[in-house]
């Protein structure tokens, strides 16, 4: 099971020298993706330009959407978008997508939210016909390039845990990713399960990618960080919180350990895991603990 790392984009206090010592050190380390998340009402840095500044200080690591919101999105722009900095990064960009779960995030950039789940999926097939060089109107038969490095485009990921964004997945995507507060095995397993079953209902030869995600904290102070994190990145999920954060097994080296062990015993193809600080000693942290 590979792990990748998030850049720490929903913490307090990441500047410009910062994201570049998540960058340097993930890419110089073992991790298999170098991450960045999407919010819009949110003190944090906007996805694809973060992962452009990913691009040029970095050389080997796979620049992961962990995910776009594409319903948010006109697709031929994020088509566009993405295509650019997969040539940037010589073919690195790994998609993840979803319809996220903030509705003042849609409403800030006049966006629907009703409806979302349909629209992904055709934004998606859309966006790889693009890629494919099918003009993006009537009015021209030019396509909208650059072309991705990657042949038909980056390979795409559904975030997807319930059965419904699962069956849609298996139509469209080349695999599931999720992100889970403790990594329980039976949550993990009845994902990763019906995703299985749902790209053989589908037709599907190849298997699905299968990646998981967490957050988590090693420092001296971890279970505080994490209980600071949270409160701050859940708070609009009001009172119910709190009775959610102290679940978070992920504040210690044990914790973690054996959070990931859950992932690699049900057969996840990669985690990626999130930092609730943006000290970027904490990547020697992680790598030390898991390699």
């Amino acid at each position: 099971m590979k792990i990748g790392l998030n850049l720490p984009v929903m913490a307090p206090g990441l500047d410009r020298d910062t994201i570049y010592a998540w960058c340097r050190g993930i890419d110089e380390g073992p991790f298999s993706s170098l991450a960045v998340g999407e919010r819009i009402n949110f003190p944090n840095p906007e996805i694809t330009v973060t992962l452009s500044a990913a691009a040029a200080w970095t050389s080997r690591v796979p620049l992961f959407y962990n995910v776009l919101v594409l319903p948010m999105h006109p697709e031929a722009r994020a088509a566009k978008q993405i295509a650019t900095l997969d040539v940037l990064s010589k073919g690195r960009v790994v998609l993840g997508v979803g319809v996220g779960a903030r509705e003042d995030d849609y409403a800030a950039v006049g966006a629907p939210w009703d409806g979302r789940l349909g629209r992904l999926e055709r934004q998606v097939i859309r966006m790889r016909r693009l890629w494919a060089g099918e003009p993006a109107t009537d009015a021209t038969t030019a396509p909208i390039e650059p072309r991705p490095v990657q042949p038909g485009g980056p390979k795409i990921l559904m975030g997807a845990l319930f059965p419904r964004a699962i069956t849609r997945a298996a139509h469209f995507a080349d695999g599931i990713l999720g992100f889970s507060f403790t990594l329980a095995v039976e949550e993990l397993s009845y994902a990763f399960e019906g995703a299985r079953a749902a790209w053989a209902a589908a037709g599907r030869r190849e298997k699905p990618r299968l990646v998981t995600g967490c957050w988590f904290a090693l420092g001296a102070q971890g279970r505080a960080q994490m209980d600071d994190y949270l409160g701050r990145y859940l708070s609009f999920l009001g009172p119910s919180a709190a009775g959610m954060i102290p679940l978070v097994p992920t504040t210690d080296a044990q914790g973690l350990r054996d959070a990931v062990q859950r992932a690699r015993d049900v057969g996840a193809d990669e985690i990626v895991l999130a930092p609730t600080t943006t000290d970027p000693a904490e990547i020697k942290r992680v790598e030390d603990l898991l390699f």
